[in-house]
């Protein structure tokens, strides 16, 4: 599974926490914001708490935070090699 990791979206850095199926948890500001899912490739869904189920409204933060998602390319971990 993915690892945790930050996004910005204009002025606003979100956590991102993937649960897999593409599911994840945005974090806003060190609290727990709200739950999406990809849809399509352009169309992501915000997830109902208390049923976990997708809600079916265009919410443009929502596009906003999974456009960003989508682009997310994981920083490579600099590799130390111990010489012996």
């Amino acid at each position: 599974m993915q690892e945790p990791f930050d996004i910005e979206v204009g002025k606003t850095t979100y956590s991102v926490f993937p649960e897999g199926n593409d599911t994840y948890t945005i974090f806003k500001n060190g609290k727990e914001h709200i739950q999406i899912m990809k849809d399509t490739s352009s169309i992501w869904l915000k997830m109902d708490y208390k049923t976990e189920l997708p809600i079916f409204e265009e919410d443009e933060e929502v596009n906003a935070i999974g456009i960003a998602i989508s682009n997310y390319v994981p920083e490579e971990e600099d590799e130390e090699e111990e010489e012996l």
